[in-house]
């Protein structure tokens, strides 16, 4: 009994982090596709200052996450927390910023000639939308959604990322 109690255990810890990794992408998917909008629109000839912007923004999110998580948890065990645990929030919300390196990394391309700013930019924009897809498709997975549900989790997804693109085409034409 003790095995198939601690297995359950197991597996509702590891659906835990899964779920917190999942929240984590979608969320810093959303933050950076954000700020790419916001920057293509101040800087449009700057992908790079873009993609320093999309960082430092992400890391600015995550210290905020791993500090209000960290006394939330003080708060509700009513104990102050050791660096060990403030270490394991930190890498529970890491997915934050992870979300952002492949934003990241096509607005560096940009930034290096690779592509022009403006291609940077869609390309940014596309990839996190495509993020947000697979991520919306994954979660479906996990939860054994059937077609109609997972077709209406992905379309929620892509529908925040569409919504951020509508702003960029609406701010860019303004």
């Amino acid at each position: 009994m003790a095995a198939v109690e601690q297995s359950e255990n197991g597996a509702g810890l590891a659906a835990e982090i899964r779920g917190e990794r999942l929240a984590g992408v979608i969320y810093g998917t959303i933050v950076a596709l954000s700020v790419v909008v916001a920057g293509a629109k101040a800087y449009p000839d700057g992908p790079g200052h873009v993609a320093a912007l999309v960082a430092i923004t992400s890391g600015v999110f995550w210290l905020a996450h791993v500090y209000s998580f960290s006394l939330a948890e003080s708060v509700a065990h009513e104990e102050h927390l050791s660096f060990e645990e403030v270490r394991k929030i930190a890498r529970r919300e890491a997915s934050l910023v992870g979300a952002a390196v492949p934003l990241v990394a096509v607005l560096l391309l940009g930034e290096l000639g690779v592509f022009d700013a403006a291609t940077a930019f869609w390309i940014a924009l596309a990839l996190g939308l495509i993020v947000l897809a697979t991520q919306g498709v994954v979660f479906a997975r996990i939860e054994r959604l059937g077609p109609l549900a997972t077709i209406t989790v992905v379309t929620l997804n892509v529908g925040l990322g569409l919504l951020l693109v509508g702003l960029k085409i609406l701010v860019s034409h303004h």
